[in-house]
């Protein structure tokens, strides 16, 4: 999900609800508490220079169980750090504090925003020697070999 797509989400509901990828919601008195721009420039394993921009929210909770963060709350601190930082329309990813601090993406669904799961990858595994997998066509495929089952045929 980009800025643009949270803020006009953020303008069509009445409470802004947070759940985790594990289907539980994130307390309703949660704050937002770091908009923010995230800049990494690496070198992947195949020595290919690289960067990643993304804007960073950060949700966290406290004793304070009667707080709500109003979705015009919301839009108002993105509109300060759109002005304070200069953020453009990125993809937002949200750290949210778990057994370690996690990080997650973000999508709506049915007026709730979803974290989701995010995965590593390697960015270069043709240098690793990580074999490409053969996509196979279901169609194509016979049998033709005797170790092959086929309807009816007993080898069940």
């Amino acid at each position: 999900m980009k800025l643009s797509e949270i803020k006009n989400s953020l303008n069509e509901i009445d409470e802004v609800k947070f759940i985790l990828p594990n289907g539980t919601f994130v307390p309703k008195h949660f704050h937002v508490t770091e908009v923010g721009l995230i800049e990494r420039k690496f070198i992947d394993c195949g020595g290919v220079k690289r960067s990643e921009s993304v804007i960073n929210f950060q949700l966290w909770f406290a004793n304070d169980t009667n707080h709500r963060l109003e979705p015009s709350k919301l839009i108002s601190i993105i509109d300060m750090a759109e002005r304070e930082l200069g953020l453009t329309d990125l993809p937002i990813e949200v750290e949210y504090q778990g057994e370690t601090i996690g990080r997650f993406g973000l999508e709506e669904e049915s007026g709730s925003f979803l974290l989701t799961a995010k995965q590593t990858d390697c960015l270069a595994q043709d240098a690793c020697g990580i074999p490409v997998k053969e996509k196979l066509n279901l169609a194509d495929l016979s049998a033709t070999s005797e170790n092959s089952c086929t309807p009816g045929g007993g080898c069940c």
